[in-house]
């Protein structure tokens, strides 16, 4: 075997699955199932996805160990795994190109401030801006055009890409990811009405983000009023995605593309916001909810909670409701039939009268 290629045999052993077919199927590259050639591993992994499996032309397709039982056509293997998408995970980086490498230094058009602190094994790209007092830990990439601001704190490990930006006291854990057009520290959305106008209100706090965070595209995340606001370790940010002044979101939560959260609002350890969703501001999000796409929170929410829908329901009765609009529907046929068959019978009745 050369360099990024393996047989079916080795795959199998990599992942701890059940080789079901031949052991010399030669892979060289990672697919989805529709897109796979011959030399290609695959995997499937929800069961939308079960009738794309035979038709594909993957060499050899990750599968459950349970509910899928057709044989692999001739020259092709399955590899039976507990979790096939993890499996196909962790095969990955044997057929990819390896991560990109930046190297230490400084570039001599970035401008680092005489009393800012850049660690020897930190990169900083060019046109970077890195102002006075901020501090960049070790093995940190600050990517081109990245804006750092005043007295900005950022750990070790950290991957910024281009053209992010970092306002003053903004602080950065360890092996945190920020991917471009991000910007940390935005004044908060506050302003008080007068008989003159909206007065603004100061905002003098500042953003923390912990430990392995990852920040997805033109993510906006305000500074606190007062204190912080707080995104804590393990958290995961799509695109697009608004965070308020003063919001801590817990551990290891989920927030997906063009979400928003309102000022003030706590939001719970592994919870999941997904697209496009709103919630008001001054709430508690209980640990582990849910909050379907395009949901509309306004109340306080427990742990565990599975909510859909404007306003947010519990998930169960959303199903009730949306029985209850078809159910409505199907009145309102029998009602126009209704109406018609009395009008006929009126036009007889007079016809006969």
């Amino acid at each position: 075997m050369t360099q990024g290629t393996c047989t079916s045999a080795l795959l199998a052993a990599q992942v701890a699955g059940e080789l079901v077919g031949p052991d010399d199927v030669v892979i060289d590259g990672v697919a989805a199932l529709a897109l796979a050639g011959p030399s290609d591993v695959s995997f499937l992994g929800n069961p939308r996805y079960v009738p794309q499996v035979l038709p594909s032309a993957a060499g050899v397709v990750l599968i459950p160990r349970a509910g899928f039982d057709e044989a692999p056509p001739a020259g092709r293997a399955w590899i039976k795994c507990d979790d096939p998408a993890a499996a196909f995970s962790q095969l990955v980086p044997m057929f990819v190109a390896p991560p990109l490498e930046y190297a230490p230094g400084i570039h001599p058009t970035a401008f680092v401030h005489e009393t800012a602190t850049v660690d020897g094994t930190a990169h900083v790209g060019p046109l970077a801006v890195i102002e006075a007092g901020a501090s960049v830990g070790a093995n940190s990439v600050i990517s081109g055009a990245t804006y750092v601001g005043q007295e900005t704190t950022i750990g070790e490990g950290c991957l910024i890409y281009p053209n992010v930006t970092l306002r003053e006291r903004t602080r950065i854990g360890n092996r945190v990811t920020i991917h471009s057009g991000t910007v940390i520290g935005s004044d908060g959305f506050g302003y008080e009405q007068t008989p003159t106008g909206h007065a603004k209100v100061p905002q003098v706090g500042f953003v923390q983000i912990d430990d392995d965070v990852e920040l997805g595209a033109q993510v906006a995340v305000d500074r606190a009023r007062f204190g912080r606001t707080w995104i804590k370790s393990g958290v995961k940010v799509d695109n697009l995605v608004q965070i308020a002044h003063n919001v801590v979101i817990h551990e290891h939560a989920m927030i997906i593309g063009q979400a928003g959260i309102a000022g003030s609002t706590s939001i719970g350890q592994g919870t999941v916001i997904a697209a496009q969703s709103g919630v008001a501001g001054h709430l508690s999000i209980g640990a582990g909810s849910v909050i379907a796409g395009r949901t509309g929170v306004s109340k306080d929410l427990p742990p565990g909670a599975q909510v859909v829908g404007v306003p947010a329901v519990p998930r169960r009765a959303h199903v009730k409701r949306i029985s209850a609009y078809k159910g409505v529907e199907r009145c309102q046929k029998k009602i126009k039939q209704l109406q018609a068959e009395m009008a006929e019978l009126r036009a007889l009745i007079e016809t006969k009268g």
